[in-house]
């Protein structure tokens, strides 16, 4: 399982020109489920994305959890984050999980996150969506469960 971790200061999703999921500041995930995850890949991503600390404190280290700011998290289910693109120029996703098994994780992974008390607003699974966001920093981060 991969996350692409953005921190923003806002971000929305919107499906056939409507808002259906937005935030302020927060974490916006990128979501990507492989054909072998399970939910063992789901706690161990929740757990680095509710502890990661890439929020300044006082002195302008990044030193503060999403806890700690009472952000907020807008989950994108992004199944192209398992692109293979060895061979030619025509990416293969092979390697995603098949769409019953990727949505089932990934709303496992959105109801774990809100269990530990974040606010989760999250786009469409399999959806052609717009995503919009003021990435902050920029900092970007990718976290894939299989490397422990």
């Amino acid at each position: 399982m991969r996350v692409v971790v953005q921190k923003v200061t806002e971000a929305s999703v919107s499906v056939d020109d409507e808002i259906i999921g937005e935030i302020g500041e927060g974490f916006m995930l990128l979501v990507g489920i492989g054909k072998e995850d399970t939910q063992d890949d789901v706690h161990y991503l929740v757990r680095k994305v509710s502890n990661l600390r890439v929020f300044e404190d006082e002195e302008g280290k990044m030193n503060r959890s999403l806890k700690d700011v009472d952000g907020a998290i807008l989950s994108i289910s992004q199944f192209t984050l398992f692109a293979d693109t060895k061979k030619g120029n025509r990416p293969s996703f092979t390697n995603a999980a098949p769409p019953e098994t990727g949505e089932a994780l990934y709303q496992a992974f959105n109801e774990l996150l809100r269990a530990e008390g974040f606010p989760v607003a999250s786009g469409k699974f399999g959806a052609h969506m717009s995503v919009r966001l003021n990435n902050d920093g920029p900092v970007t981060i990718l976290i894939d469960s299989k490397n422990k």
